[in-house]
């Protein structure tokens, strides 16, 4: 097989390339190693940044989203069951974010992806990157245990933390910046309305989180030790634990019902860099993971694609190289400025194990000042949204 772009998983990132590239008139192959099912089985995020959203409707993929999603303004935190303050994105940038799950935006570019007759591979097995530094690379894997090899110009490596990209690129290329909290997520997903706002809550029992997914499906998570087995926590004891770390009139607003999923995730930050070596560029998980604190990797897994479709594009649409050879800089900006305020919320928020009494002063003391002031509120609505998406460059 020969195409132009191969394209290394096939989650949100792999996918939105996928048709971002078709648009552009650039042929590719996605190649993915779970079946169509598992991919669209997976819980992932589901607040959507306003850059996010453009992107999606400027190339005509929010139609369900603008029909099902529920747009809201920014977050609330509150803090030892106090009453708390509102980051109000809307107001100090004039942008929404959307409450959108991730299952549906998979669902809705699998079916760009029929309509158009994208070629999408499931269950590749024992997927590798070859040629990475050749004018002809290739991606090999095995199907049915027949051997299969896809030759191509370039590959686009969004198969996630544990996939085959990042392992090819060459250990004295890549540099990597880890972070590892001491804590992890304790969350369900509920059939149950949702509070109108985000709101994240900071209390001496530990950090809560109350989300959305759709005006009648929550998300909510409890700060939990690392050693935490689900197990030990039925729903009952979920419910209690989370109202007891928000303040009284919020616990009472919450409406409980059955879990349909429950999980819980380790935090920990992460960066590969460069994101590109030779032929093979990196986005989405696959080249940075960032604390769920700041509902950032979803998005910055769209803005990599953006980043890299438009440098594809201009290759083979111009003959032009620039955006190429730009890609890792440009999209490493919007990265660290993402695992920049996440790791501020997730400091901000959480009772870590270690804290002194001088640690939790402090904390105390930054969240009263982000209460009391316009100017600080308005910085972090800026951060939160994200950063506008670049311009390229003219020439």
């Amino acid at each position: 097989m020969k195409t132009q772009v191969a394209i290394v998983g096939a989650g949100p990132a792999g996918m939105l390339l996928a048709e971002l590239l078709r648009q552009s008139g650039v042929a590719c192959v996605v190649i993915e190693k779970h079946s169509r099912a598992h991919v669209l089985s997976r819980i992932r995020a589901g607040v959507l940044e306003p850059g996010t959203v453009e992107v999606l409707r400027t190339h005509g993929l929010a139609e369900r989203l603008d029909r099902e999603g529920h747009a809201h303004d920014g977050m609330k935190i509150v803090w030892a069951g106090r009453e708390g303050f509102f980051i109000d994105v809307r107001r100090h940038l004039g942008k929404r974010f959307v409450a959108y799950g991730q299952t549906q935006l998979q669902e809705d570019l699998y079916a760009a992806a029929d309509r158009h007759g994208t070629v999408v591979i499931h269950e590749a097995e024992d997927v590798e990157l070859h040629g990475i530094d050749t004018p002809r690379p290739q991606v090999r894997w095995r199907r049915g245990g027949e051997p299969m090899r896809l030759d191509c110009d370039y590959i686009a490596g969004c198969d996630g933390f544990h996939g085959a990209a990042r392992r090819a690129m060459p250990r004295d290329v890549l540099r990597e910046y880890e972070k590892v909290y001491p804590f992890g997520w304790l969350g369900i997903l509920s059939p149950t309305p949702p509070l109108p706002d985000i709101v994240y809550a900071n209390h001496p029992r530990g950090f809560a989180l109350a989300s959305m997914r759709s005006p009648t499906l929550s998300r909510y998570y409890v700060q939990v030790p690392l050693e935490t087995r689900l197990e030990e926590w039925p729903d009952e004891r979920f419910w209690e634990e989370l109202k007891a770390r928000y303040p009284r009139e919020m616990a009472d607003a919450i409406v409980t019902g059955p879990s349909i999923e429950k999980s819980i995730a380790p935090l920990r930050s992460f960066v590969a860099e460069p994101m590109r070596h030779g032929r093979l560029f990196l986005a989405g998980d696959a080249a940075h993971i960032v604390p769920p604190t700041g509902a950032k990797g979803l998005n910055l897994a769209v803005s990599d694609v953006f980043y890299l479709a438009r440098a594809l594009a201009a290759f083979y649409r111009e003959g032009r190289s620039a955006l190429i050879d730009a890609y890792s800089e440009t999209a490493l900006r919007r990265v660290w400025s993402s695992v920049r305020v996440s790791w501020y919320l997730t400091n901000l928020l959480h009772r870590f194990p270690d804290m002194s009494e001088f640690d939790q002063r402090a904390q105390e003391h930054e969240l009263a000042y982000l209460r009391s002031s316009p100017h600080a509120q308005a910085a972090l609505a800026e951060q939160y949204a994200g950063l506008p998406f670049e311009d390229a460059p003219p020439g």
